[in-house]
């Protein structure tokens, strides 16, 4: 038998996310996790918990498993271990008057404000190279960390933020049920997977689940249902190397 502990973020669709009744919990992960734990033959104890809290908790113990679009990077892999289960990329969205062209570099964003969500990929990436704007000459951007996507869109729609940066998934989902906005670009992809503490034993258990779900279709066709055909890997991986 295995601990099912499973911590996840609800809060971001078509990952994770509440029906209107707000009690319903649907979306990719949801699917991927229960299809997952039929292969193994155990049930899923889910409980919600803020993204940026989620890692911390599986190396205290609370948690076995955590899903919330986990992005594999260079910094993660030293603590935490994944299981992948998608290809999924950073992106950016804008409201459809905006002029921000395509963003292939982080200088085009300098003077800009754009908001993203907390103790992301997306966070990371654009403080970490905030500092490239004062050496084009130009005013840096400022980043607004909001711990909802809901509020991330808000801030959009209501021109807080020029652009929203994340998953490249969530973002092309939202634009679609949201006419004033529109998906401007992906920046760059990254492997997502299930998180787990350093070494767990249930690495190889959920790699050789998901691999079970490639091989009989289920992946597929849970993919298909959330739009994200593009996203499928060939192959679970155990902790990758970060995607450059």
């Amino acid at each position: 038998s295995f601990p099912t502990r499973r911590s996840s973020d609800l809060s971001s669709p078509p990952s994770a996310f509440y029906l209107p009744d707000n009690r319903t919990v649907v979306g990719q992960d949801i699917d991927v996790s229960e299809a997952v734990a039929r292969v193994l033959g155990v049930r899923v104890q889910r409980s919600e918990a803020a993204f940026d809290a989620i890692l911390p908790a599986l190396d205290s113990g609370k948690y076995q498993v955590g899903t919330g679009n986990f992005g594999v990077t260079e910094q993660r892999r030293r603590t935490v271990d994944f299981v992948t289960y998608v290809d999924d990329g950073q992106g950016f969205a804008v409201r459809r008057d905006s002029d921000l062209k395509p963003v292939t570099d982080v200088t085009q964003l300098c003077g800009r404000t754009i908001g993203t969500g907390a103790g992301t990929t997306f966070e990371a990436t654009l403080n970490a190279q905030r500092h490239r704007c004062a050496e084009v000459g130009r005013p840096p951007y400022q980043v607004l960390v909001f711990a909802e996507s809901s509020a991330q869109f808000s801030a959009l729609q209501q021109g807080k933020v020029d652009a929203l940066m994340s998953t490249s998934n969530g973002l092309r989902y939202a634009v679609s049920r949201q006419p004033n906005l529109r998906f401007l670009n992906e920046f760059r992809h990254l492997e997502v997977g299930f998180a787990l503490r350093k070494g767990s034993p249930l690495a190889p258990a959920l790699q050789a689940a998901v691999n079970h779900l490639i091989a009989d279709g289920t992946y597929a066709r849970i993919l298909h249902k959330w739009g994200t055909d593009n996203s499928a890997i060939p192959r679970s991986r155990i902790t990758p190397p970060e995607i450059r």
